[in-house]
């Protein structure tokens, strides 16, 4: 089956939430999300996997927890992209912005290690549009 385009726009336009990925389609076993993001996210890590971002507009940060322990700000904005590798503990906030990510399929938002969930970050592997 082919499957057919998705502009960007009109997914954001199906949902206000921030931190609650949207599936916008599927490439072998990776899901290609989009997800509105503000404020902070949680301290979390994704085991298996590494992670991927796509900042489509506004503003992302990721801070890394180094194996030393010493905490890392990457700043990123319109255009950038950053992986994050697995193992490594990471929290994501921003001011406000759209971000892009490629995940297997089935990755949760949270990682498989994380602090308590904050009431505005949705724990998802991400919904349908």
């Amino acid at each position: 089956m082919i499957s057919e385009p998705v502009n960007i726009d009109a997914a954001l336009a199906t949902f206000t939430e921030v931190y609650s990925a949207r599936i916008l389609s599927k490439i072998n076993d990776y899901h290609v999300k989009i997800a509105r993001v503000e404020g902070e996210h949680v301290w979390h890590a994704h085991d298996t996997t590494d992670e991927f971002f796509l900042v489509v507009s506004g503003d992302f940060t990721v801070s890394v927890r180094e194996a030393s322990g010493v905490v890392r700000d990457v700043v990123l904005g319109a255009g950038d992209t950053f992986v994050v590798p697995k193992g490594v503990e990471h929290k994501p906030s921003s001011t406000g912005g759209v971000i892009l990510m490629f995940e297997p399929i089935g990755t949760s938002s949270t990682g498989d290690r994380h602090d308590a969930v904050p009431a505005h970050v949705d724990s998802t592997t991400g919904h349908s549009l």
